[in-house]
């Protein structure tokens, strides 16, 4: 459940991890993950989908939005978005998963930047998916829970696409928090983890760090 032992699939060094998953389709999945959290049907069952569900309904709230979908203000309208999703996402658990021994390396400071920097790559890579989002259904197909964690099992259908989506959460604060999201048998976690390592072994921390930076300021300069 808490996602070891998945097989590792490395793209290029902090690329783009859509390429990775090879093919477009793929993309907007891991977008409908991150900034939707994946529709699932009201009769589902099941606090950890009850949870995804409720962050869902907020989204496609403001998805749907009249006012938001002015050209004017579309800034206010991804703040608006990231602030729920960040609400349901782990971003502290998921960048600490990325870089596994380095984690425990970095002293507060370090490991609060590092989750800044993660969260902005995520945001930034896949947050046009979510502006193209046209009512792409998605099947639920079963919950486990075991022991705090939990993994909601779903389908992406897209065209003639079916892309099985599984979201991993665990139970923490008494709420239920994301912390990977698996697309078509790659962790998302993993492959940014096998993307970290290769830089951290091949280079240093600190390079991985500048290279996040300056991928940061391109998606600004944009």
């Amino acid at each position: 459940m808490n996602g070891r032992g998945q097989c590792e699939r490395r793209g290029a060094v902090i690329g783009s991890t859509e390429r990775t998953l090879g093919a477009a389709v793929r993309g907007l999945a891991v977008g409908l993950a991150l900034l939707v959290g994946g529709a699932l049907p009201a009769q589902a069952a099941g606090t950890a989908t009850d949870s995804v569900k409720h962050t869902v309904d907020e989204v496609v709230r403001i998805l749907q939005d009249k006012e938001m979908k002015k050209p004017d203000r579309t800034d206010e309208r991804r703040r608006l978005l990231e602030k729920v999703i960040g609400d349901r996402f782990d971003y502290d658990e998921m960048a600490k998963r990325t870089l596994t021994t380095q984690w425990a390396k970095l002293n507060r400071d370090e490991q609060q930047e590092f989750v800044v920097l993660f969260r902005r790559l995520l945001s930034n890579t896949y947050a046009d998916k979510i502006e193209g989002y046209s009512g792409e259904p998605v099947q639920y197909l079963n919950e486990r829970q075991q022991e705090g964690f939990a993994e909601v099992k779903t389908k992406v259908i897209s065209g003639k696409a079916e892309i099985p989506l599984d979201y991993r959460l665990m139970h923490k604060s008494d709420n239920w928090r994301v912390y990977d999201v698996v697309v078509d048998g790659v962790s998302l976690v993993n492959n940014y983890r096998g993307q970290f390592t290769k830089v951290i072994h091949s280079s240093s921390y600190a390079d991985l760090v500048e290279k996040l930076r300056k991928k940061s300021d391109k998606f600004v300069a944009q």
